[in-house]
């Protein structure tokens, strides 16, 4: 009788309760609050970097906030940590809703808290294995490559800010 009932909830009773706590699946599956931003070096040009995480696109170094630090203070780790470069002068530019993007290489929806700065050692620039390459441009010309979407809005709105034509 025992070997009956257990047999019955994971046979057909599994799916039925699979069924009920979907919705709290659902609920438990909250956007990631995350951080990002352009650096920008003496000469007024902007970090962009090449990731597979993003489909091959170009962007802008930036990760999650971890449990305890502020999203600036996170944005500062995550530039040291992807780029090597100690971030200076930083500025808060924008928010942006990044729900499910289709160039990101698994399902996400991402909180992204957008920042700029500077930094005073643009030669010692060493990416970590999350980028595959990098280039330093103007805001200009880094419209001209294939961006991931919050990227390219970031660099719009700051070209936009800056007044420079796109």
């Amino acid at each position: 009788l025992w070997k009956t009932h257990k047999w019955r909830f994971f046979g057909y009773g599994a799916s039925f309760f699979f069924l009920l706590t979907l919705p709290i699946l659902n609920a438990l599956a909250i956007p990631v609050a995350t951080v990002g931003g352009l650096i920008f070096n003496d000469a007024g040009e902007a970090l962009l970097l090449r990731t597979d995480k993003w489909s091959g696109l170009w962007g802008m170094p930036g990760g999650k906030i971890k449990y305890g630090e502020t999203a600036e203070q996170a944005f500062i780790r995550e530039v040291k940590e992807e780029t090597n470069l100690e971030a200076a002068d930083v500025k808060f530019e924008l928010f942006l809703d990044c729900i499910e993007p289709e160039e990101f290489y698994r399902k996400a929806h991402f909180v992204l808290l957008n920042y700029t700065c500077g930094c005073r050692n643009a030669a010692e620039t060493r990416l970590n294995d999350e980028a595959q390459e990098f280039q330093w441009l103007s805001l200009e010309a880094a419209l001209k490559l294939p961006l991931n979407g919050p990227s390219e809005r970031l660099i719009q709105a700051i070209a936009e800010e800056r007044r420079i034509n796109i």
